[in-house]
């Protein structure tokens, strides 16, 4: 699959300011993932300590905090996982299904889906 990035604002735990970060559409990895420096600059703090795998088959500890994220017209709130400041900016999987998008690696953008609801409604 190609890869591609996508221009996305990361928000204060206020949601009122926000900064603009080109992201590569990662959607191997679970959470999105960015520099912690630019997190702590925008007050976002981190809530718990979690083991990730790489690519490489290494894990490592990265600190997971909640701020909010804009794209494609919406904000929501997002789990953020605090990265090494050289370290790329990832758009994961969980901020992909939150925002209601897929990936169409083929012409590299972001399309909109309908949700799924598995229990019936009578």
């Amino acid at each position: 699959m190609g890869t591609f990035t996508v221009t996305v604002e990361i928000g204060d735990p206020k949601g009122q300011r926000y900064e603009e970060v080109e992201a590569l559409v990662d959607t191997r990895a679970t959470y999105t993932s960015l520099p912690g420096s630019l997190l702590r600059s925008l007050g976002v703090s981190s809530s718990v300590t979690r083991t990730f795998i790489l690519a490489d088959g290494r894990r490592i500890q990265r600190g997971l905090g909640d701020t909010w994220m804009r794209l494609h017209g919406e904000r929501h709130p997002v789990q953020v996982i605090f990265a090494e400041d050289d370290s790329a900016s990832l758009l994961g999987a969980v901020a992909l299904e939150t925002f209601g998008l897929m990936v169409d690696p083929v012409n590299e953008l972001l399309i909109p889906v309908d949700g799924l609801l598995m229990a019936s409604q009578g």
